[in-house]
């Protein structure tokens, strides 16, 4: 989260709603730190609503922009570096599939308001990445091992 964020606590806000709710007058978000689960995020249902119109925007322009001429894709393929420098470490053909892919899972998933699908295709392509910068690690899970143990069960 961003500094301007606020952090406390989740038994703050149990034991002290009103005061811990006051801080979201002075930032967009409170971060609410848990012992037992997964921190929380909490803000206003404007404010939320802010970001997905802003996502949503930002995710048909790109869908429009990438679709409009033959040389807006090569406009993608040149600013996807400065937008995500681990790309620098993907095979050519695979900076194209990546830029396709999110081009097409952002618009997929605004239209169903959901943008998990496009936060895990980002960490996967991130993840292929940095196989691909490794040459040792490279070679080993593209390495023939001339071993096949035939189908796999279903579980």
């Amino acid at each position: 989260m961003s500094a301007d964020n606020a952090a406390v606590n989740f038994s703050e806000l149990v034991n002290k709603n009103k005061q811990t709710l006051a801080r979201l007058k002075e930032s967009p978000r409170l971060l609410l730190h848990r012992r037992d689960g997964e921190d929380l995020v909490l803000t206003t249902a404007a404010k939320a609503e802010q970001d997905q119109t802003v996502v949503s925007a930002a995710s048909r322009m790109l869908s429009a922009m990438a679709r409009r001429e033959p040389g807006s894709m090569e406009l993608l393929l040149d600013i996807l570096p400065e937008a995500f420098p681990w790309v620098r470490f993907l095979p050519e053909p695979d900076v194209h599939a990546f830029a396709v892919e999110l081009v097409d899972t952002m618009r997929a998933a605004d239209s169903i308001g959901n943008n998990a699908s496009v936060a895990q295709m980002l960490t996967a392509w991130q993840h292929t990445a940095e196989v691909h910068s490794d040459p040792v690690l490279l070679a080993a899970l593209t390495q023939d091992h001339g071993t096949d143990y035939g189908p796999v069960r279903h579980p």
